[in-house]
């Protein structure tokens, strides 16, 4: 079973040969710890790739990411200032100060235009792993970008015309970028949102439902209509939206499983969605010994494990974790023996 095979029918329950594994870098350690990676990859080789895409350079854009010393202003005017060399950082700077500026908000449809996005198409004839496009879409981290989180949470609050003007902005953007990326031959695109604080989502159900969840819908109705597979992520305890998530159709969901209560999750989810991984990034990989890393990992497989599939071995190589704990996911994870169907 090649590595595409094993994700389909990991996706779709249908008994894959192991656990597919894939592994998450923060831009530090391919700049800071390349080597530990690559004999990390080469030890345990990962069966989900993201295509190397090449969007076009935005008119607004300057500067380089991920660099402490050096903000930097994305596609959409939001400038960004990183805590430390090689994370992703923070907005700082919005560039909408005012509602009354939405009007003249202009979404960079130029770094679509732009784009390349032949590298996909290749990346799928020339391997048997599992392709999988890693996109702009995340609306509501977005419009905080664009606004700032307080003013878009009073905005949420009050419910005003121009609020609804932003979301349809950022959600035209991003439909034309999904309809490029479904175009492609990858088998999988991935959009995300953070919706959970440490204990609870940051908005209530019930105005995520209303206002955000028929965006998500548009998203995964294109992207299944073109027979490919749905994979979200979001930080934090997302428990609440759980069952609008796969009610959704997502196929695979990213979530930080030791936000929640893991053995719940199983007892409610099990088999209706994949767990695309993860293990505990705030605690247990930094910190913890090879021992409670691979205590966690048999905790998610009791909780959520079938052998029809239904688990993706991810987790993020932060920059502080060691080498020898993010082994320890996969070596755990490779333990697991599949009873096959003859």
């Amino acid at each position: 079973m090649n590595s595409r095979e094993r994700v389909i029918n990991t996706l779709e329950f249908k008994i894959p040969d192991r656990v597919p594994r894939q592994l998450w870098k923060l831009p530090g350690i391919e700049m800071f710890r390349k080597s530990e990676l690559d004999a990390v990859l080469e030890k345990y080789p990962e069966d989900i790739l993201i295509p190397e895409v090449a969007y076009g350079k935005g008119e607004r854009e300057k500067g380089t990411r991920y660099l402490r010393k050096q903000p930097a202003t994305d596609a959409w005017g939001c400038e960004w200032h990183a805590g430390e060399d090689g994370v992703a950082g923070v907005v700082k700077m919005p560039p909408i100060k005012t509602m009354a500026e939405i009007d003249r908000l202009k979404a960079p449809f130029e770094i679509l235009k732009k784009a390349d996005f032949t590298k996909a198409n290749e990346l799928h004839q020339e391997t048997k792993k599992f392709i999988l496009a890693w996109t702009t879409v995340r609306p509501f981290e977005r419009m905080q970008f664009l606004v700032g989180t307080e003013n878009l949470f009073m905005e949420l609050a009050t419910q005003s015309k121009q609020l609804f003007r932003l979301r349809d902005i950022v959600h035209e953007f991003f439909l034309e970028e999904l309809e490029m990326w479904v175009g492609t031959a990858v088998d999988g695109i991935m959009f995300m949102d953070d919706w959970g604080s440490q204990e609870n989502l940051i908005i209530s159900p019930a105005m995520w439902r209303d206002f955000f969840k028929p965006l998500y819908k548009e998203y995964c109705d294109l992207i299944h209509k073109k027979n490919k597979y749905v994979f979200f992520h979001s930080d934090g305890n997302i428990e609440a939206i759980y069952p609008d998530l796969i009610e959704l159709g997502i196929d695979a969901i990213n979530s930080q499983l030791f936000c929640m209560d893991i053995e719940d999750l199983g007892r409610k989810y099990k088999g209706k969605v994949t767990f695309w991984g993860e293990i505990d990034r705030q605690h247990v990989l930094p910190f913890g010994t090879k021992e409670d890393v691979a205590s966690a990992v048999t905790r998610v497989k009791n909780a959520l494990w079938k052998s029809e599939g239904g688990i993706i071995a991810q987790c993020e190589f932060g920059l502080v974790d060691p080498c020898k704990n993010i082994e320890a996911v996969f070596e755990a994870w490779e333990a697991i023996v599949y009873i096959m169907e003859p």
